[in-house]
């Protein structure tokens, strides 16, 4: 909720109209419901109380889009290096079928990445590749096939985005690089290290806060999937994501608790609520799409996740992604995590508080 927020104040329970929302106490007795009242996440890193302001940002609850771009996908592009020898040759022959249905199931989402920026993500899943054949070095992302939007050009805007709102902390995860050599590698590396400058926060920063991150000035972590980067401090290495390759609700959150359970992993990591629909899902439900999936599953996502907490714990989330952020309210639900941190520093406030005053009658 915003406390600036007329409609959010008049919606809350009459006995906490008096509230003080620095207060922490009242604070934790809001209602769930009440802590994504205000679409407003453009800023919501900066808007946290400042109790969690020295919490590592490994122990926040992060909204995060799984494959980025793939709003702009590029239905006349070719297929990625990657894929199979057989579909390359099906999608050569039947182009008129394979291509509706390769939009349909590869389009992840559908808010440009400045539209995402404000609706709260701030972790992107980035795939980036160089298209065959292409004599020019320009580099496109990719889901199976490749977007319209070249990376520099979209990075530029995210940097624009980043000076208007200089609180708010950005995780950038470059992966896949098919197609990309050594050459344009260092080529890309500087071009990023040109554009971001000193926002760019180095792999040598111990615990990051936001506090900590807001005093020195940087506003992006980079995280580069592959040996070029060891020689770049500027680069962190690869963020492990957690992938259920599932296409229900009951499947992914499933997998999620297995990992779970085996311990959460050091430093950052991805907890991916994306649905994953296999080639034969795809041909015998022609009405589908990966849309359509998601949407219905989302009720049994939503469930799973609002029982999940961040933090330091075994069994704590940190980085949450999923598809289509637009419509699904993924970001609101996983930025009101966060109140849990807040309510459990409140109860260990009190609990000290409490064994201090035993120590002094006590000792008395």
């Amino acid at each position: 909720m915003d406390p600036r927020c007329e409609d959010c104040m008049s919606r809350l329970p009459g006995e906490l109209w008096d509230m003080d929302p620095r207060c922490e106490d009242c604070m934790s007795r809001l209602p769930g419901e009440l802590w994504d009242m205000d679409p407003r996440c453009e800023d919501w890193m900066s808007r946290l109380p400042g109790e969690l302001w020295d919490v590592p940002l490994t122990d926040l609850a992060i909204p995060g889009s799984h494959d980025a771009m793939s709003y702009c996908l590029d239905v006349g592009s070719p297929l990625v290096p990657s894929e199979s020898d057989a579909f390359r040759l099906l999608d050569r022959l039947f182009s008129c079928v394979t291509r509706p249905v390769i939009f349909k199931w590869a389009t992840t989402q559908d808010k440009s990445i400045e539209e995402q920026l404000s609706m709260g993500i701030r972790f992107f899943d980035l795939r980036v590749a160089h298209r065959p054949n292409d004599p020019s070095s320009d580099l496109y992302f990719t889901h199976v096939i490749f977007t319209q939007a070249a990376v520099l050009e979209t990075l530029s805007s995210v940097a624009v985005w980043l000076k208007s709102h200089p609180k708010e902390i950005l995780i950038l995860a470059c992966s896949h690089f098919e197609g990309i050599g050594d050459e344009l590698h260092q080529s890309f590396i500087l071009s990023l290290k040109k554009l971001f400058g000193s926002k760019l926060c180095p792999k040598k920063e111990a615990v990051l806060t936001l506090r900590s991150l807001w005093t020195s000035g940087y506003q992006v972590l980079l995280s580069y999937d592959s040996q070029t980067a060891a020689r770049h401090a500027d680069l962190w290495p690869p963020i492990p994501y957690w992938w259920a390759n599932q296409r229900t609700a009951q499947g992914v959150t499933s997998y999620l608790d297995w990992n779970k359970d085996l311990g959460r992993p050091e430093g950052f990591f991805v907890s991916g609520l994306n649905l994953t629909a296999d080639r034969f899902f795809i041909a015998e439900n022609p009405k589908q799409s990966l849309r359509t999936l998601t949407v219905g599953n989302w009720g049994g996502l939503r469930t799973w996740l609002e029982e999940q907490e961040p933090g330091s714990g075994p069994q704590s989330l940190n980085i949450v992604a999923g598809d289509f952020v637009g419509p699904l309210p993924l970001c609101s639900v996983v930025i009101a995590l966060n109140r849990k941190l807040l309510r459990r520093n409140y109860t260990y406030k009190i609990r000290d508080e409490e064994e201090m005053e035993r120590s002094q009658t006590d000792a008395e």
